[in-house]
């Protein structure tokens, strides 16, 4: 029998009335939302339940918000009995991972995540920063594409997220320039993406000291899964490893291809996406389409994703 994935989604995965469902039939993903409105201090259910799309993309309310139903998500999920063998999650999505590997509490990772997001929104004046999602165009061109753009500006690779989709994020005139350089070298498309600040670059280096600080006042303990950072593309099991890696995080690139390719090389050949949204799925599809992943964000896809994977264990087992 293959292993288990849990993988987690990050920002760009919200949307109104996420987690509701979850939260209405099952007391375990309730639960999850009442303690995350005490940690963050407001009612952050109901911002994921009847919030504007306006306010969900405010970077500071995104992070507690897809956190909380991604691990709404997973408390159901080790309800019914399904444990992953391996997690990862993508840039914040690293912090649910954590929850779900027992290494943070959910309390402390809410009220980090909403520090966070605050950090991130305060490091770049409004409007100075973008990010761009470059497809159809191997990651070395793209690379090369920043490079010949920059001018003396911030202009870099910031999610290597498969062979078809690099994202760059930098100075707005330097990522630009960059998604031009990147169509004359034969990119698909370059879409402009709906972010508020230019995440995973050089010039989210300000939010390194005030993070690592939050970081260093709250408790992580030893995993009891291992996790694939987005960093190193590389297992941890230590609290301490755990909250290195989220500090180096911030201003490095994720490099979530090398992770689901470690993930796949480790035997994981199913994976399920908890939380909201099909965004990784469709990624591994683009890496590696032997894996079956599949996702849980409400009743029906919970009960979609158990009984697949219920299948694939009765046809291991015979």
């Amino acid at each position: 029998m293959g292993k288990l994935a849990f993988i987690f989604p990050g920002q760009g995965s919200q949307a109104a009335g996420m987690g509701q469902a979850l939260a209405e039939a099952f007391p375990a993903a309730r639960a999850v939302f009442d303690e995350a409105d005490q940690a963050a201090g407001f009612p952050l259910s109901r911002l994921c339940f009847e919030g504007l799309e306006e306010e969900l993309k405010l970077t500071a309310n995104t992070q507690p918000a897809i956190l909380a139903c991604s691990v709404a998500a997973f408390r159901v999920l080790e309800e019914k009995g399904v444990k992953p063998d391996y997690v990862a999650g993508h840039s914040l999505g690293e912090y649910s991972a954590l929850v779900a590997a027992g290494a943070l509490s959910l309390a402390d990772a809410v009220v980090t995540v909403r520090r966070r997001g605050e950090y991130m929104q305060q490091a770049v004046p409004a409007g100075e920063g973008a990010m761009a999602a470059i497809l159809g165009l191997p990651a070395d061109k793209v690379k090369a594409a920043c490079t010949q753009a920059a001018q003396g500006q911030v202009v870099s690779a910031a999610n290597l997220n498969s062979p078809e989709q690099v994202v760059i994020s930098g100075h707005a005139a330097a990522v630009e320039r960059a998604m031009e350089a990147a169509k004359a070298a034969g990119a698909k498309r370059a879409i402009r993406l709906p972010v508020s600040a230019p995440f995973h670059c050089a010039l989210m280096a300000p939010v390194v000291p005030p993070l690592k600080k939050q970081l260093d006042s709250i408790s992580f303990r030893d995993l009891r899964v291992p996790l694939v950072t987005n960093v190193d593309a590389d297992l941890v099991r230590t609290g301490t490893a755990a909250r290195d890696a989220l500090v180096r995080q911030v201003p490095a690139p994720v490099r979530w291809e090398e992770s689901m390719r470690k993930l796949a090389a480790l035997g994981c050949d199913r994976a399920v996406e908890v939380g909201p949204g099909k965004v990784l799925a469709g990624l591994w599809r683009q890496i590696d389409r032997s894996v079956v992943v599949l996702n849980v964000e409400d009743p029906a896809s919970l009960e979609k994703a158990l009984a697949q994977l219920a299948g694939a264990t009765q046809e291991a087992a015979s």
